[in-house]
């Protein structure tokens, strides 16, 4: 059996529904390294400054956004205040029918396997969700950011489906 990417739970009004996200495609792809043709070494990237050509080592560079033709310099602690809260929860906003989400929204697919400890509670919302026809849509943190995602049943399983192209206050005003 494969191994969970992420554990945590489905969460909705006063119910928690531990569960274990799997990736339910497997890319795969050859990777090739640039050579040079004259006896194949291989081809380094160095990271050189623009101005002077010569290479910047790690340690001198930082990260900046350009606004109005010059930079603001952002740290790690920048990137952790704007950082989404950390939880281990899909939190569940609202039900909807899932024939009034287009299936364009959706873009990666995760199975959402129930946690040994409450399979009975996975199950009774997989089976009303099955029953009424109704998708769970909601918000998560993965890999330090957040997204939007809509969870529904496919054969006789939860499924996550992610979308990136929808911003988390969307789900709010559904």
């Amino acid at each position: 059996m494969p191994r969970p990417i992420w554990s945590g739970s489905i969460a909705f009004g006063l119910v928690n529904i531990p569960i274990k996200l799997f990736s339910a495609i497997e890319e795969t792809s050859i990777d090739f390294d640039m050579l040079d043709k004259n006896g194949f070494s291989n081809i380094k990237y160095k990271r050189v400054n623009e101005d002077t050509g010569k290479e910047v080592v790690w340690a001198d560079i930082v990260k900046g956004y350009k606004l109005d033709g010059r930079y603001i310099v952002l740290d790690n602690k920048d990137f952790e205040k704007a950082a989404p809260e950390k939880t281990k929860r899909i939190d569940i906003v609202s039900f909807v029918k899932e024939k009034e989400i287009d299936p364009i929204y959706y873009d990666t697919t995760y199975y959402l396997g129930p946690d040994k400890k409450d399979q009975k509670t996975y199950a009774l919302l997989r089976d009303a969700m099955k029953k009424t026809g109704m998708v769970g849509l909601g918000t998560y943190v993965l890999r330090n950011k957040e997204h939007v995602g809509v969870i529904k049943v496919y054969k006789n399983a939860l499924v996550l489906n992610k979308n990136n192209r929808l911003q988390a206050n969307w789900v709010y005003s559904f």
